[in-house]
């Protein structure tokens, strides 16, 4: 097996996967099969392994998610991001929202796409980055934790200023892992209808994080989704 069978993958991350090569194949194998027998699997194929198409190089916030939402044609192959297309927003990412135009300003998006994070070095990883369609959670456990935990090592390891954002209990269990003086590690609550009161709502990571970078010598992000089309506007880009 060699990486070029998955082009999304960039050629950064060929090393710190390595190990988990194989654990890849026989996952993405498994997944074609039962694609083939019939089951709907989100996110779509080619967007499966899209986080990893950032350089490991120009990672300079790691977001951390559980997995992919579960609706068809909702998840696109980063934590939290939605198709653009889709309304309405899902209630965890309208709280991420609320917070981030709490915490900066930043107007509530029409959109739930965050590619514009994605395009400044915000990765966006799932712990699993598949799962069966209306059914949440139904692929932990299946081989994808082993594979994002050698991602999330690699950039624990990694001599660069990096933010790490876990939200809920699952992304802060990786918090132990990242012990740099050059890493800013910002926990709290997930930003779910259940527990977003309970620590999310006030925690002000958008702030936090650009603080961190400037302090750092990088460019800060900007966190607006260049997403602020009109509902009408976005449904004529199906005409």
């Amino acid at each position: 097996m060699t990486f070029t069978d998955w082009p999304d993958i960039h050629p950064s991350w060929y090393t710190a996967l390595q190990p988990v090569a194989n654990d890849m194949q026989q996952l993405m194998a498994q997944l074609q099969a039962r694609r083939n027998d019939g089951e709907p699997i989100e996110p779509a194929p080619h967007n499966v392994l899209r986080v990893f198409r950032m350089p490991l190089s120009q990672v300079k916030v790691l977001l951390v998610g559980q997995d992919p939402y579960p609706t068809p044609g909702h998840a696109v192959g980063l934590s939290f991001s939605m198709n653009p297309m889709v309304r309405p927003i899902a209630r965890s990412l309208s709280n991420i929202f609320a917070e981030l135009h709490a915490d900066i300003g930043i107007p509530s998006p029409v959109s739930g796409d965050l590619s514009a994070w994605e395009d400044q070095g915000v990765f966006l990883l799932n712990k699993v980055l598949t799962v069966t369609a209306h059914h949440p959670g139904s692929h932990r456990n299946l081989g994808w934790e082993k594979i994002t935990a050698a991602a999330v090592q690699a950039l624990a390891q990694r001599d660069a200023p990096l933010v790490v954002l876990l939200w809920g209990a699952q992304a802060r269990a990786l918090a132990p892992q990242f012990n740099s003086a050059n890493i800013l590690v910002l926990e709290s609550a997930h930003p779910s209808p259940l527990s977003a009161r309970r620590g999310f709502f006030g925690s002000k990571p958008f702030s936090q994080t650009n603080a961190f970078l400037t302090d750092k010598g990088l460019a800060p992000i900007d966190w607006s989704t260049q997403a602020q089309l009109t509902d009408n506007a976005q449904l004529r880009l199906f005409d």
